[in-house]
């Protein structure tokens, strides 16, 4: 009886503490709750004011916030996810139970007889988390992805109802076959120490390899001028020309020679000074005795000056500004009634025009096709300018292109025979000159010399001794 009444005392202890730490729980819940700190062991209580935060700051908020609860709950979901591939809860009974119906065979080793173990690196290397891998968003991303989509389904539904004409179709276009890249996780691997060549022809093993050569630009195919290596001169500049040919190329030279005559005297005639403004003894007194002449007198009476018209302008501005007459309700009327009628006669002068236009359409028609003919042929010009332009030598540098001068012979300089021809002219030049014209290096000029020390002339000691 005495076991028995001890038992009950203290399953009642243990109701009563159960139900007291309850009643604190939803006390200490209550605004304005004074909490009481216990130690573990239930011997001492101590009294505690609890800390009042202000939880309007930002900096409170991980600091005085009790967040054990979610983090708890977070750590669940993931341990979920990393056992079962997602929540337990949405999974079905059959796949998280299986019916049991025995043990497993062992696969036995064919040489030994013995069961065959994984070896632990391999266990470590396996995969222990059922998470699906992410997914890289910014592969499948397009820019405009969506409005080309309802493009292309606008396009589409018009197509199924016939109302698109057969130019503005879509067509079918051949689906290119994606290439393959070395970064690809799912790539076929190969032993690049392997004597066999690798299967998969992948573009950056064929170019580390030296297999494939790098894929030269389209730009660097385009020659930068349709001008040949090497131009032939023309019949005239021939040993023995005939006369027509030979002519015809001092013609050439005689224009070339004008031009730049004629260049020469534009140049001095905009240089020359006009002898109008040449000092004459006139001028030059008049220079030498400016400011020893006394100058006019002024005027004796002030008042009549410039100073004393400023000053009454001043005293007529100080005074007291004009006001405007304030209109009558008559003239506001006939003011506001001549608006209306302006109004109204623009508007039937408008809708005038706009009927003898009607009457103008063959006039309109005609301009059309006049503008249309116009802007054709500048279409042609321009296309035929830049045609022009390919053959002449571009801007590269700081200096113009000159082209060089013609290797011309004068009639009586002209040699019967090869054994009695002189040579002329630089190849060196010509090549040089022939690369500047086709745009392949910039035109130059000699660098001039430029002594950085001045020269001493020293006489020596024998020279000295013979002086």
């Amino acid at each position: 009886v005495t076991i028995i009444h001890q038992a009950s005392h203290i399953i009642l202890l243990y109701v009563n503490m159960a139900a007291a730490r309850r009643h604190r729980r939803v006390a200490a819940s209550q605004p304005g709750f004074i909490p009481l700190k216990s130690d573990l062991d239930g011997k001492s209580l101590s009294i505690g004011r609890r800390k009042r935060v202000n939880k309007n700051k930002k900096k409170n908020w991980n600091k005085y916030s009790d967040i054990n609860d979610v983090e708890e709950f977070l750590d669940d979901v993931r341990l979920q996810e990393r056992a079962t591939g997602g929540l337990i809860a949405d999974k079905t009974d059959e796949s998280l139970f299986f019916v049991d119906t025995g043990t497993k065979e062992s696969v036995l080793e064919p040489e030994t007889g013995k069961k065959s173990k994984p070896l632990r690196i391999d266990l470590i290397l396996q995969p222990t988390s059922n998470v699906a891998p992410p997914k890289d968003i910014l592969a499948h991303q397009r820019p405009n992805a969506k409005k080309e989509r309802r493009i292309a389904q606008k396009i589409q539904k018009l197509t199924d109802m016939g109302v698109l004409p057969r130019r503005k179709r879509p067509q079918k276009v051949p689906v290119k076959e994606k290439p393959i890249i070395s970064k690809d996780p799912d790539r076929n691997f190969y032993d690049i120490w392997s004597a066999g060549s690798p299967e998969t022809a992948d573009p950056y093993y064929l170019e580390q390899t030296k297999k494939k050569l790098v894929k030269r630009p389209e730009k660097m195919n385009e020659k930068p001028s349709l001008l040949p290596a090497v131009e032939v001169i023309a019949p005239g500049g021939s040993y023995n020309p005939d006369f027509l040919s030979h002519q015809a190329l001092l013609l050439e030279a005689h224009e070339v020679e004008v031009t730049k005559l004629k260049a020469e005297t534009k140049l001095a005639r905009k240089l020359a000074v006009n002898k109008k403004e040449f000092a004459t003894q006139e001028t030059t007194f008049k220079e030498q005795i400016e400011g020893l002449v006394e100058e006019g007198e002024e005027p004796e009476n002030e008042t009549e000056g410039p100073e004393a018209v400023a000053d009454a302008d001043e005293d007529e501005a100080v005074g007291p500004t004009a006001q405007q007459e304030k209109k009558t309700e008559k003239q506001r009327k006939r003011e506001k009634d001549e608006r209306i009628k302006e109004l109204q006669k623009k508007a039937a002068r408008q809708m005038i025009d706009s009927r003898q236009q009607l009457f103008k359409l063959r006039s309109i028609e005609t301009e059309l096709k006049k503008r249309e003919q116009k802007t054709k042929m500048r279409q042609i010009k321009r296309k035929t300018q830049q045609e022009a332009q390919k053959t002449l030598p571009r801007r590269l540098g700081k200096l113009k292109f000159q082209a060089p001068d013609l290797d011309v012979q004068l009639s009586d300089e002209l040699a019967g025979s090869l054994r009695t021809l002189k040579p002329e002219g630089s190849v060196l030049k010509d090549r040089f000159k022939s690369l500047q014209k086709r745009n392949l290096i910039e035109p130059r000029e000699r660098a001039k010399f430029k002594r950085k020390h001045k020269l001493k002339y020293v006489e020596k000691r024998d020279f000295k001794e013979i002086k």
